[in-house]
């Protein structure tokens, strides 16, 4: 049997429900009719799934609630939001009054009991929004036990701090099914591989933004996860590493191709500019072909976005300058109606990419 996150628990769900209206309206029009057994049985089998995804993944089993999962997510992350901040103002408005012994043991016992205490609600809370919430305070509380553990034994900020929130951010991500906090683990994973590339080079750490390039190589690692590592137990994860991958890969890149002098090679800045422009457009349409090959929505989606915005920018450059302001929104809008074109193009000629592989 397949391994099942809540995506494709929810998504088999709403399938039955599609199936049980067609199957009503099949009857109405006397194409097909089925003996009380068969439907006995039907509805059974179909209600014990549903009871089983309910049970296991506390799915919206109706558009009751559906409607209401989303105003709980909502609430959930401004909760966890809040409580964060409510634990950062904690500590920094009665940190004074307490001696370095105190502080120490405060900055520990919160770390460990706001893990202690994600754990405990992670196993009674089914549908994982109080988890998730859990989580995040906790993620909270270990970043202010690093920074303030630095600041009493008065210890120079390093980027190594960057490893162990990206690590904690990881394990509470993966403990509760946190998208939020593997998007926060990834982030710091980021700044960290680009903050060592950029120490190579002789840069210090907190200025490893003045070379993008340095984020190409944390790029492709992020964006090769769940290739390496399965990751279909976990709802959305696949599609947060990818997403986040091409953003460390593109977002340099359109820097660079406007800010020549960033990058490590030693080449006229305007010729830098130019390669990094073509190779943005080139790297968007291999991106798009590969999200259209290995059906990756997200992909496809997030490469589309950057070749725009490539594309835009790059008319800029060109025509703000030289054209009369409506010729150049003429302009715009045209090429905004040849790009729907050529997706609709797409999308009803699939196979041109040879289907999706499986």
């Amino acid at each position: 049997m397949p391994t099942l996150n809540r995506s494709d628990a929810q998504q088999r769900a709403d399938d039955i429900g599609v199936f049980n209206r067609e199957l009503v309206r099949l009857e109405a029009e006397q194409v097909l009719q089925l003996s009380e057994p068969q439907r006995a049985s039907l509805h059974s089998h179909q209600q014990q799934l549903l009871q089983g995804y309910l049970a296991a993944f506390d799915i919206d089993h109706n558009p009751h609630a559906r409607q209401l999962s989303l105003g709980m997510r909502i609430a959930s992350f401004l909760g966890a939001l809040a409580l964060a901040a409510s634990v950062f103002f904690l500590f920094y408005q009665f940190w004074g009054l307490f001696g370095e012994v105190s502080q120490v043991a405060i900055l520990l016992a919160a770390s460990v009991s706001s893990f202690c205490l994600t754990l405990w609600v992670q196993g009674r809370d089914s549908s994982g929004y109080f988890s998730k919430l859990a989580a995040l305070v906790a993620f909270t509380c270990f970043v202010l036990n690093i920074v303030m553990l630095g600041q009493i034994f008065n210890i120079t900020p390093s980027d190594k701090a960057l490893l162990p929130w990206a690590a904690y951010a990881l394990l509470l991500a993966y403990v509760c099914g946190a998208r939020v906090l593997l998007a926060a683990g990834i982030l710091c994973l980021l700044a960290f591989i680009a903050a060592r590339v950029g120490t190579w080079d002789g840069i210090y750490w907190l200025g490893f933004g003045q070379r993008p390039e340095n984020f190409f190589p944390a790029a492709l690692l992020i964006f090769t996860v769940p290739l390496l590592i399965d990751q279909r137990r976990f709802d959305g994860f696949s599609e947060i590493y990818r997403v986040f991958g091409l953003l460390a890969l593109f977002l340099p890149m359109l820097v660079l191709a406007h800010w020549g002098a960033g990058s490590y090679f030693d080449y006229p800045r305007g010729r830098i500019e130019a390669a990094y422009q073509l190779l943005g457009f080139g790297v968007a349409a291999a991106v798009i072909w590969l999200g259209v090959r290995r059906d990756w929505p997200d992909v496809v989606n997030t490469g589309l976005t950057f070749f725009v915005i490539f594309l835009y920018t790059k008319l800029f450059d060109w025509w703000w300058e030289s054209m009369p302001k409506y010729l150049f929104f003429l302009v715009l809008g045209l090429t905004a109606v040849l790009i729907l074109l050529i997706l609709r193009r797409l999308r009803s000629g699939h196979g041109l990419f040879g289907g999706s592989a499986q």
